[in-house]
């Protein structure tokens, strides 16, 4: 839209009419219709800026932009200003929306999972009641048609709770899915990282001429024994050193095939010392063939900041209850490394029952330093085995570390099969404490497992360093000190719900 408002000046010049141009979201003036060519005397972006009708003045709307842009400005009439408000509203409407779009999409999405999940809890809830009547009929010795409307009922129900289970993970997949455009497109060579080198003031020999050398000095031709001495070369008369040996070939060709025998021995020892001092140094050897791949290569586990490993237990084994949270915070990550979607219900989980132990921990940081002291203050008073208590909190907690250090065992074992781990680890541990709802929820997340090398490559911190070999002896490393770690603790927690008769076999 274009036409002609007056525009506020100055107390000096007042209102003066101006050319105005609203196009691309952005409202330009200019002196006169028939100066535009001239280029515009100023601009204000719509999308961010303040609409404000006047209350007495019925042609005049102010445009700001809070601290920075003012334009107060008056329509010819009524009717004019409201075409130009209608302009505005509709250019500012439009930016807005596109602007905030994403925004706007994950609102709407997390809205619809909300009624979803709600949707989820009230079936699962019919399910139970319908599987209890079940339960009642088998016991009273009701009929079997009974038996079968009953099985009906619960048949219908299941399908619409995986129905709507579906839903679910089809508005989560399109919420939260990973952004692509942040990753290397498939095939993308990894980037390798630059080693250091040492410099040297002569040219390399081959590397197999010094493993040549170093098996047995003695037996170098006159050639080989040239390349050793232009290797070690010193550096104080370089220059002149050429030369002079150069003349002594000419006068002394009879004594100096001698001198090279002998130089090649005292040499070659000097070479081999040096290089055995640079290797219990800790330098690289001069003639190291180690390639990139072998290159120590830095994990997800050697880059936590709180680790089971870290944890220091005190002199009776009490585990420290922040140090042991804080290690349990710093592995949820891997349930998303593993399908942020899929494994979200999980993770809620194993969160949540952090959070309650770090609510009875803040109720009285002094009185419960180590986990032991929390089980052992809520049995003293009763309330162990009341529902979300600290203790049963712990219970599940722990159920959750076992079913990782299970499925990081596997991984840790060499197994590439990722579904197969979870399943495999799963069947040892949660799946005895789940019903059948929960083991269909569970079931229905394992098929949305990651491959290996995806899986893989989220454990890594520098791109492509899961296509080395060095990030397999990288995982062996890591994983090798954090789960035995983590292991002795659970074991030490195991022990002291057995004493106190703690566990509970009741399934959810």
């Amino acid at each position: 839209m274009e036409g002609v408002l007056h525009k506020w000046t100055n107390y000096i010049s007042g209102w003066q009419p101006r050319w105005f141009v609203l196009d691309g979201g952005t409202l330009s003036y200019y002196d006169s219709q028939e100066d535009a060519w001239k280029g515009c005397k100023g601009s204000i972006k719509i999308s961010v800026c303040e609409i404000q009708v006047h209350s007495s003045d019925s042609t005049r709307f102010d445009l700001t932009i809070p601290g920075e842009q003012y334009f107060y400005l008056k329509a010819i009439n009524a009717a004019e200003r409201q075409k130009w408000l209608v302009a505005l509203g509709t250019a500012k409407a439009c930016l807005t929306d596109n602007r905030t779009k994403r925004e706007k999409e994950l609102q709407e999405n997390t809205e619809a999972l909300k009624t979803k999940m709600s949707e989820l809890r009230l079936y699962c809830d019919l399910l139970l009641q319908q599987v209890n009547k079940i339960k009642e009929n088998d016991e009273l010795g009701e009929t079997a048609e009974m038996g079968i409307d009953t099985g009906n009922l619960v048949k219908s129900t299941c399908t619409t709770f995986l129905k709507t289970l579906e839903e679910c993970m089809q508005i989560a997949n399109r919420t939260f899915s990973t952004d692509m455009a942040s990753q290397s497109p498939p095939g993308t060579p990894p980037v390798a990282a630059i080693k250091p080198q040492k410099v040297y003031l002569s040219h390399q020999r081959s590397s197999s001429s010094v493993h040549e050398e170093r098996v047995d000095p003695t037996l170098h031709t006159t050639q080989n024994t040239c390349e050793i001495e232009h290797y070690d070369q010193p550096a104080e008369g370089v220059e002149d050193n050429e030369g002079d040996k150069a003349e002594e070939q000419k006068e002394h060709k009879e004594d100096q095939s001698q001198e090279h025998d002998n130089n090649n021995i005292e040499v070659n020892a000097v070479q081999l010392q040096e290089d055995f001092s640079d290797q219990e140094e800790g330098e690289t050897p001069r003639d190291s063939t180690e390639s990139e791949d072998t290159e120590q290569v830095e994990t997800f586990f050697s880059t936590m900041s709180h680790r089971f490993s870290d944890i220091r237990l005190d002199d009776d084994n009490g585990i420290p209850t922040q140090e042991f949270l804080d290690s349990c915070y710093a592995i949820v990550p891997v349930l998303d490394k593993l399908g942020s979607t899929v494994f979200a219900p999980v993770k809620m989980d194993f969160v949540g029952n952090i959070k309650k132990i770090h609510q009875k921990l803040l109720s009285d940081n002094d009185s419960f330093p180590t986990l032991q002291s929390i089980v052992l203050h809520e049995v003293q008073t009763n309330v162990a085995k009341v529902r979300n208590s600290a203790t049963e909190a712990l219970l599940w907690l722990k159920r959750g570390l076992k079913f990782l250090k299970e499925f990081l065992s596997e991984v840790n074992a060499g197994e590439q099969d990722i579904q197969g781990a979870l399943n495999n680890a799963y069947g040892k541990t949660l799946r005895q404490y789940h019903g059948w709802v929960v083991r269909g929820v569970f079931a229905l997340a394992l098929r949305a497992a990651p491959s290996y090398q995806s899986f893989a490559a989220a454990l890594v911190s520098r791109e492509g360093d899961e296509l080395t070999s060095g990030f397999t002896s990288g995982m062996h490393r890591d994983l090798g000190v954090y789960l035995p770690a983590m292991e002795r603790q659970l074991a030490i927690l195991d022990s002291l719900y057995e004493e106190y008769n703690l566990e509970s076999d009741e399934v959810v």
